[in-house]
Order: structure tokens, then sequence, then C-alpha cells
């Protein structure tokens, strides 16, 4: 049985999730439909303009994300605390770019007077629109709407366009951070949809190379803040040069069949995590399929089953054979 989204997705144990969307139709979310003939390729830039723009609403990070012919990944950072730190006007004026404004929150933008009963009433409809704009099932549900719905204006016909609600999976440590990222990065590699994953359209790693041939990163992705000051904590806990090197490696291993390259050039960065290279190779070709649920080092998995009331520890064995303690 499936487990509720409230007990999938739980701040107190990570602020890390990947979700995965994915296409109830034979017709492709994107790219060429060979029974059809038809090309969606389009649609790829209507996924991906759309979750870079609600990032700029939402207060969710992208840390990564690959726009696949008929499924979508994403991995997300839940910034909750941002989302307390703003005022009331800020939250406001960020919920309605992706809603109808309603006539409480009009007159309160505009300034006008507002009665104790309507002020009362506008406090519950500012604390509803904080609580959405850091959750995840919302972020995602106005991510997959959109898209239904100009898909099936596209295709003229009704129905489902997702295969059910999206799947989501904590992240609960760095090492699994690192795996799940270039996992989803390398996706177009794997399905041979490009040669490298530089090439990869529609891609986080591809924006992300595209802003460091600049030396920037690019603003509306999660930042890398390895080696930065140790204040500037927000953001992901690794060097940006040493996880492009680390997937452009992995992705060498996986289109020429080399695992042996990358045990011989191991970046630093997996050495600190204390990752093999064979595990390694392992996690970033079959993430989807070793992890079901959770993902972790043991002790990250315990601690989650714990607090979230689980009795099964199903990835228990692969997290200890690939994820070092």
């Amino acid at each position: 049985m499936a487990l509720a989204r409230k007990r999938q997705i739980c701040l107190s144990n990570t602020k890390y999730y990947h979700c995965v969307s994915r296409c109830v139709r034979r017709a492709y979310l994107c790219g060429e439909d060979t029974l059809t003939s038809k090309s969606y390729e389009h649609r790829r830039v209507w996924v991906e303009q759309r979750l870079l723009a609600l990032a700029k609403v939402f207060c969710i990070d992208v840390c990564a994300y690959a726009v696949m012919s008929n499924h979508t990944h994403v991995v997300l950072y839940v910034d909750d605390k941002k989302a307390n730190r703003l005022s009331d006007k800020a939250i406001l004026l960020r919920w309605f770019k992706l809603s109808k404004m309603t006539p409480l929150g009009q007159k309160a933008l505009h300034g006008e007077p507002l009665s104790d009963g309507q002020q009362v009433f506008l406090n519950k409809e500012v604390a509803e629109y904080r609580a959405r704009l850091s959750s995840i099932s919302w972020f995602m549900r106005m991510l997959n709407e959109y898209i239904a719905r100009r898909a099936n204006k596209e295709d003229e016909c009704t129905g489902h366009f997702w295969e059910g609600r999206f799947k989501s999976q904590a992240i609960l440590d760095e090492s699994a951070l690192l795996a799940c990222m270039a996992y989803v990065d390398l996706n177009p590699v794997r399905a041979k949809a490009a040669s490298t994953p530089e090439q990869s359209d529609y891609t986080s790693f591809k924006k992300r190379c595209e802003s460091a041939k600049e030396s920037k990163q690019p603003k509306l992705l999660a930042r890398f803040i390895g080696g930065m000051s140790k204040y500037k904590s927000k953001g992901i806990p690794f060097e940006l040069k040493s996880y492009l090197l680390l997937v452009e490696q992995t992705g060498r291993c996986i289109s020429a069949d080399k695992p042996g390259y990358i045990e011989h050039h191991l970046p630093p960065i997996l050495e600190r995590l204390n990752l093999e290279a064979k595990n390694w190779l392992t996690l970033t070709t079959q993430f989807e399929n070793l992890f079901h649920g959770a993902a972790g080092r043991v002790g990250t998995i315990e601690s989650y089953c714990i607090k979230t009331a689980r009795k099964r520890r199903s990835n228990i064995t692969n997290s200890r054979t690939l994820l070092a303690s």
C-alpha cells in the first residue's frame, strides 16, 4: 500500500527530495512518437520553462532535473526557513503570480484598510499560501497541472495525462544526494538520447555547463557551495567543478563500458564521501531500482524510519553494500 504523502515528505528528516512524474498515455510527453511520427519535442521547453519559473516563486530550490521522452526527474531542496522569513506582502505577491488574486489579498496589497474580521481571514489566507510555497506537493501540482492542461489542449483531448501523482523519494544524506543528482543528470546519456552530459538538452547539467563557461552558476538552480565560506550554509555541499568532472567521467563509464577508468581517476569528492568507484557506477545507473523509498546510509535510513513510524527497512541491504557508513 502506498504511503500517505505527508509520511513520504518529512522536513525534519531531510529537505532534499527526488520526484518523478510519468506519462499515462502512449503519446509521448516530449520527443518523437514512433507510432504516429509526430514530434512533441517542443514540450521539453514547456517543462523546463515552467520548472524554472516555479523555482523563482516557490521557496524550493531545483538541484537537478532531466526532461525525458515520457517522464521527468527533479531533485528539490525545500527552503522552509525562507518561507517563514518572508513578509505577508511578499507571500501574497509570490502566490498571486501563480493564482488569481483574491479580493482580500488585493485590498491588502493596495494598502486599503481592513476590518478586524477581514484581517483575521487575511491572516489565515497568508498562512495557507506560506505553507504552499514550501510544499513539494504544491510545487509538483503547479508543474504537472500546467503541462497536462497545455498538452491536452494541443492534443484536443481530455483525461489524465500523468500516471497518477508524482513519486517522491527522500534523499537523506550527502552520499545519496550526490548519487541521485548524477543519476538524474545522466538520464539522457543512459537512454542514448545524448552522447555526452553537456550535450543533454533540457537538463540541469547542460545549464550548469553553459554558466560554468562564464565562471558563473545558474541563478535559477541551487548553488554548489563547496569551498565557499563556512557561513554560507544554504546550497549543495559539494564543489561544482568536482561534480561536473565526476558526472562526465561517470558518463564515459556508462557509454563506453569502461568502469576501470573511474577507478584510476577518482575525483576528490568521492574520496571525501568514501564511495568506491564500482559502487558509484551501480548507484548512478540503477538508483531508482536500488532504492524504493528513502535513500541514504544505514544510519540515516534507521533514523528516518523511526521518526516516520516505519517498520520495514527495505533499502538497508543496498545501503550497507553501496553507501559506506
